[in-house]
């Protein structure tokens, strides 16, 4: 689905997994696989299959006239072919650009806004995706093995992820499945569309506790208020017009005492972390006998005289 209104960012390295509401909607042209090739299929190129037959990953014909256009570069007629790759620039990233009927020794370094203003979103975005794709394939190799395990920390057993074909399965198992397959390349943020579906009570017990220990962020949207009051101490309710807050909000905050202290590292948005570095502010004649004035007056700071500002 797009965004009918508004701006959409996320970190080129983000990865996003999805189980929607009718979670067999995923297996639907793969019931004669079992959950082990299913896994498989998916996540063979590198990238989520499923992610790329989105709607948002679609290039219209509009989108694929505007790529087809020509630039100029170095005042040479140019036109991209496609991207190669990706390294950190001084504010964003900066992508490697294959030109049509040129060898790899003329491709250029462009930064994604001068691509992005030039109508290569979505490329920009598939390249990203295979990215952050090939950072988990490192930390875990796509063999029939390893998702075998992987789907038994996630309740179905070796019996029914490989030897059995999906179109066999309960409909609790084909829910592990998706969720099983979703989780395969360690996204850092889940969306669950109505998750308790099909899941009995153990199971429920299950994947509120594994949700709660999940490390990445979790979007939940469900009718199960047993299931949302269990992992949500925090309850927005939205009804003609008017939210409604209860839960941690309400409740009064504890008078404790806090304590501020500067920060040492500081990291941007794109998870680069730095020292940040001190400096004290040299306060002018007029600044330090103003400063002296206000506490010799009891409206001073508690600090020393000597105790200058520290500025970042």
């Amino acid at each position: 689905m797009n965004a009918t209104t508004g701006d959409v960012w996320k970190h080129p390295n983000l990865r996003i997994a999805y189980v929607a509401q009718h979670a067999f909607h995923h297996l639907e042209q793969h019931l004669d696989k079992t959950a082990n090739q299913y896994i498989q299929w998916r996540y063979q190129y590198g990238e989520d299959r499923e992610l790329l037959q989105k709607e948002t990953r679609q290039i219209s014909d509009e989108e694929k006239k505007q790529m087809e256009k020509i630039i100029m570069i170095e005042g040479e007629k140019r036109q991209i072919e496609q991207l190669m790759g990706r390294r950190k620039g001084k504010r964003t990233f900066d992508y490697e650009v294959k030109w049509v009927n040129k060898v790899h020794d003329d491709n250029t370094w462009m930064p994604r806004e001068q691509l992005e203003s030039l109508g290569f979103s979505k490329m920009l975005q598939a390249f990203d995706d295979k990215e952050a794709a090939r950072a988990g394939m490192y930390a875990r190799p796509l063999t029939a093995q390893n998702i075998t395990k992987h789907l038994v920390d996630v309740g179905l057993d070796a019996e029914f992820s490989t030897h059995n074909r999906l179109r066999g399965l309960s409909g609790g198992q084909k829910v592990k499945v998706v969720i099983g397959a979703a989780m395969w390349n360690q996204p850092h943020m889940l969306v669950l569309d109505e998750p308790t579906n099909y899941l009995d009570r153990d199971s429920l017990g299950a994947l509120a506790t594994a949700i709660k220990d999940y490390g990445g962020g979790v979007v939940i949207i469900s009718h199960n208020s047993d299931f949302v009051k269990e992992l949500c101490p925090e309850i927005w309710h939205v009804d003609n017009g008017v939210c409604t807050v209860t839960g941690a909000r309400n409740e009064p905050l504890a008078a404790n005492k806090i304590e501020f202290k500067q920060e040492e590292e500081m990291t941007d948005a794109f998870g680069n972390v730095s020292k940040v570095k001190q400096q004290k502010a040299k306060l002018s004649r007029k600044e330090k006998m103003a400063k002296a004035k206000r506490k010799k007056a009891g409206l001073g700071e508690d600090d020393d005289d000597d105790q200058d500002d520290w500025v970042v």
